[in-house]
């Protein structure tokens, strides 16, 4: 279990919707002093969550998952515990503004393949703050169980930028090397209302230009967890571990670079780093720009059956 002093338990999924608007309403107030941030030691939970069926169709439709798979894509999860995120991050004793926050990465770990008609409970918190060369990252942690086992969990950092003694530090280098290319998609400018509209993130930059415009972007952006799922829909391993060809256990995490401006062409790149591991990419098809970097991997084994007892 997450660390948290207070649990609070849910009845229903809060809507994404109300969530954006109060946390908008509420980021006027939220003016720092950012280094020394507190979050709230809060645990919210929402027992018995199952997939929509209409609603996971248009998921993998949009995502290129297998549309009639009973394997429930293993990003799916995270979609069943984002309300609980937006709920924590949105409120007034989160002290970070929700409007401008950066979502810049994702770890993801699934113990067992999950049925699309699983009941699942879920659970949400966060973790930090920590200090970046550009503000402030913290972590949203998310977890399943089934049975009361945890069978799915991930931990998804954000960025709040603003003014630090760090600011002239020199980030990270961008890999040099290109992993062989598997497939090249065109990309509608209605991308970002199709994945909004099977996931529930509505977020205005990723909607159209007028109301990407209002936050600084010349053009509706890709949702990054669009970008990861559909890396992971077009990997290999992840394909085989779909199929059930390999252990119950996958590993999956992604950096997201510079957003995708919408319509466009992205190529998807995946490159074996071992036995059951490969390392992806997204790249820009004209320019070559870096979209996100990646892994996945079903190379951890499964338990061992329990011996017979003496």
């Amino acid at each position: 279990m997450g660390t948290a002093d207070h649990v609070e338990r849910l009845d229903r999924a809060p809507k994404l919707t109300p969530l954006l608007l109060g946390g908008a309403l509420r980021a006027p107030r939220k003016r720092g002093p950012f280094e020394v941030a507190r979050l709230p030691a809060r645990r919210l939970e929402l027992g018995g969550v199952r997939a929509d069926s209409a609603a996971l169709r248009r998921y993998a439709e949009v995502c290129g998952f297998p549309a009639d798979a009973e394997v429930l894509p293993p990003t799916y999860p995270h979609l069943l515990g984002f309300p609980l995120q937006m709920r924590l991050m949105s409120a007034a004793d989160f002290p970070f503004p929700l409007p401008g926050l950066v979502h810049t990465g994702i770890e993801m770990h699934q113990h067992v393949r999950l049925g699309a008609g699983d009941a699942l409970d879920i659970a949400a918190w966060a973790e930090g703050p920590e200090p970046h060369r550009r503000g402030s990252v913290f972590t949203m942690a998310t977890e399943a169980r089934r049975g009361g086992e945890v069978v799915w969990e991930s931990r998804s950092r954000y960025l709040c930028r603003h003014r630090t003694a760090a600011a002239g530090e020199q980030g990270e280098r961008e890999p040099d090397e290109e992993l062989p290319v598997r497939a090249e998609w065109r990309l509608g400018g209605d991308l970002g209302r199709r994945y909004g509209a099977a996931s529930g993130d509505r977020n205005p930059i990723h909607l159209s230009a007028p109301t990407a415009k209002l936050f600084g972007f010349p053009r509706a952006i890709a949702h990054g967890m669009w970008s990861f799922a559909r890396c992971l829909a077009g990997s290999e391993v992840q394909q085989a571990w779909a199929r059930g060809e390999t252990g119950e256990h996958l590993d999956a995490g992604a950096e997201f670079k510079a957003p995708v401006l919408l319509p466009a062409t992205v190529r998807f790149a995946e490159g074996e780093a071992g036995t059951g591991t490969a390392a992806l990419a997204l790249r820009g098809a004209e320019d070559g720009r870096l979209h996100l970097t990646g892994s996945v991997s079903s190379a951890r084994p499964s338990p061992a059956p329990p011996g017979p007892s003496n």
